[in-house]
């Protein structure tokens, strides 16, 4: 496996998790003070990136498959049972949070 990072601690904690994982070609990117949508589409654009499972700030779990040949990532839980559809209040704090954080809607 490969590592890189500019912190010591998010670089231990994404090799942790990639050793967990222990599957091929994939990869983790732990970041803070930051929010996953502010580099989602720089992320994207890797030619070398097939797809993007999940860019959260939430607990993840991931779904693993395992053949003969290896294992692979199938898919990920990410967030809760839903608890009903948003309310024009929960609507404008998304928004203005989505705003803040230089996210264009």
């Amino acid at each position: 496996m490969r590592s890189a990072g500019n912190d010591k601690s998010l670089v231990a904690l994404a090799e942790g998790n990639a050793q967990s994982l222990a599957t091929g070609h994939s990869f983790l990117i732990f970041m803070t003070d930051g929010y996953p949508v502010n580099i989602l589409n720089a992320v994207k654009s890797v030619t070398e990136v097939c797809r993007v499972y999940c860019a959260t700030a939430n607990p993840v779990q991931v779904i693993i498959a395992e053949t003969e040949q290896g294992r692979g990532i199938m898919g990920v839980i990410d967030g809760e049972k839903t608890r009903g559809i948003e309310t024009e209040n929960d609507v404008k704090k998304r928004r203005d949070l989505l705003r803040a954080i230089g996210y264009k809607m």
